[in-house]
């Protein structure tokens, strides 16, 4: 399996970002669940080792999560799409395959996706 790059691309900070929320997403940080009194003691004790590592503070990933979600509210296609490749880690030839489109309508879909999140992103680049 191919690795995804994202040095030397237009938007390739926005998708390094998503990125790393996918795997935030996928360590399951963003899922509030309960958690019995002596899974928590056990695991206080003896963590379980994570496969899935990320560059991402919990904060910004939350911010990452509700754009995400305002953008499944805009556009529900899009949205999923960008859920899909980056939160669920699918291909683009699954996702193509899922909605009965071509790898490449389902890469431009993301792209846009992509696209809309940086722009949603950039109020709070304005306010840092």
């Amino acid at each position: 399996m191919k690795k995804r790059t994202y040095t030397d691309k237009p938007l390739g900070d926005t998708e390094y970002l998503l990125e790393q929320w996918g795997s935030w997403r996928m360590s399951g940080m963003g899922v509030p669940r309960y958690v019995s009194p002596l899974a928590a003691l056990k695991n206080q004790c003896c963590p379980e080792p994570s496969a899935m590592s990320y560059v991402i503070t919990d904060d910004a990933a939350m911010v990452v999560d509700s754009i995400i979600a305002r953008l499944i509210k805009r556009n529900q296609q899009m949205g999923e799409f960008i859920w899909w490749y980056f939160g669920a880690k699918w291909t683009m030839v699954r996702i193509g395959e899922a909605h009965k489109m071509s790898e490449r309508s389902a890469r431009e879909v993301v792209r846009q996706g992509v696209a809309w999140v940086d722009a949603a992103l950039e109020t709070f680049r304005e306010v840092a």
